[in-house]
């Protein structure tokens, strides 16, 4: 069915920081939502039902952050979905308003993390990793030639290595890559490195596998981000028409036949998969079979590694499947270039909170197409005839597996102007980052918070 236009009305994020467990979950939790809030312009009695994801935390942590906000009985639902958790909340938020069972959802995702590759947190069963392991194992073996490192970039290094052998390319086009990312993140408060690195200085940091050095690599992180959405009514009836965001069409896939049948260690972490949910979105955007891709301006996407963000190009569509280094060398991937992708820095610069990587990417996208990125804008988003301007993409992967995909875009009755998200919080939240008070939360918590609750916030 194709249910009703949804709209991303608020957006919030907190810094993401390096994982020292300074902060909580909730209390990060709570800066978001607080912010996304605010953005929107409404109470949490508003918000009808609530989506949490988080990969490290016990059951429910969702309802032990959003109860700082009220105990409204709503249903709240904790989302575990490996990378692509925040984005798997957000889906589920979007549906609900989609197919009418609510107007109002929220999606807050966040997660404190440990410093170092990422493990498992279960040593007494078998990880639902093992086959995706095994796997990798068995193509070096027969096809790739020997790796090393930590499994996570060792997976990704090596769908790479297998576009480099099909291809062509090479570590230098991982870099460039990595050294655009990093730059952009220089203009990005939020994130966790704003370090600038050349390609140069990328190519001479630490090596973790064949292909990648460290600088190539996201960090862990802790942090949150939060997205509010609501149906047009809602939006109208709101007032929100100068800042709401279309949700034109989102999908999640999850592994294909070909993961384990296939020889490809591109399938292993998640080409296909991403490849199928990218298709069904722009074919339910209304386009034809591979089309659609030439008005898309500004991309954030799963670059965990840079090795992902090279083969995700084309399992986009942003390119033909041979023409992902051309396009790196053509600068198309950045400020001038066809498309502006991960003008936040991407996770390589900003850093990998799991719970909350994909809200993020869906809040800075949102704020791109409210022309309220600052530095980080995007130009020409709406140098086209179109009123609307070209759309946002957003890629959200994670490994056993699932990934999303959302097309997103300014709707025909979009209005600036007047009293918005910047005005409520008292600044632009888009590139500035601020944190929260008491007072804050005063202003957007239900008239059923409770002081008991709220007394243990530590902002």
């Amino acid at each position: 069915m194709p249910g009703r236009r949804t709209f991303l009305i608020g957006g919030g994020c907190t810094a993401f920081i390096k994982p020292r467990a300074t902060r909580s979950t909730e209390d990060m939790g709570l800066e978001a939502a607080t912010k996304a809030l605010l953005d929107a312009g409404i109470t949490y009695d508003e918000v009808q039902t609530a989506f949490v994801g988080y990969c490290y935390g016990d059951s429910t942590s969702g309802q032990r952050a959003l109860y700082n906000l009220g105990l409204t009985h709503i249903p709240i639902i904790n989302v575990n979905n490996n990378c692509s958790t925040g984005s798997a909340a957000l889906f589920q938020a979007n549906n609900a308003v989609k197919y009418g069972e609510v107007e109002c959802a929220l999606a807050l995702g966040f997660e404190r993390m440990k410093p170092g590759s990422l493990g498992t947190n279960f040593p007494d069963r078998p990880s639902p990793m093992i086959l995706f392991n095994q796997r990798t194992q068995e193509m070096e073996e027969q096809v790739l030639g020997e790796n090393h490192g930590p499994g996570a970039p060792r997976m990704f290094d090596n769908g790479a290595q297998e576009y480099f052998m099909k291809y062509g390319g090479g570590v230098e086009h991982l870099a460039k890559i990595a050294s655009k990312n990093h730059k952009h993140s220089v203009n990005n408060p939020y994130s966790q490195f704003r370090d600038g690195w050349s390609v140069e200085q990328v190519l001479a940091a630490p090596k973790i596998t064949r292909n990648l050095t460290k600088f190539m690599c996201s960090p862990t992180s802790d942090g949150a981000a939060c997205c509010v959405v609501a149906s047009e009514d809602f939006v109208h009836r709101h007032g929100l028409e100068n800042q709401a965001i279309e949700v034109v069409a989102q999908a999640l896939a999850t592994d294909g036949p070909t993961t384990f049948e296939g020889k490809s260690a591109m399938d292993v972490v998640g080409y296909s998969m991403t490849k199928n949910a990218a298709d069904k979105v722009f074919r339910d955007a209304g386009f034809a079979e591979g089309q659609g891709r030439d008005q898309v301006g500004v991309v954030e996407l799963h670059d965990c590694f840079a090795a992902n963000e090279l083969i995700t190009y084309p399992a986009l569509g942003l390119c033909a499947p041979d023409e992902a280094h051309k396009l790196v060398e053509r600068g198309d991937n950045t400020y001038g270039g066809k498309y502006v992708v991960n003008p936040s820095g991407g996770l390589e610069a900003k850093g990998h909170p799991l719970g909350a990587t994909g809200l993020g990417m869906h809040f800075y996208i949102m704020m791109q197409l409210r022309e309220w990125a600052g530095p980080m804008q995007a130009p020409g988003l709406f140098d086209i005839p179109d009123k609307r301007g070209k759309f946002g993409l957003v890629h959200n992967v994670g490994l056993g597996g699932a990934v999303v995909v959302s097309l997103l875009r300014r709707p025909e009755f979009y209005k600036p102007g007047g009293v918005d998200g910047r005005s409520r919080l008292g600044y632009n939240h888009a590139h500035e980052c601020r944190p929260v008070t008491i007072a804050d939360v005063d202003k957007v918590k239900s008239k059923n918070a409770s002081p008991y609750v709220l007394q243990y916030a530590k902002l």
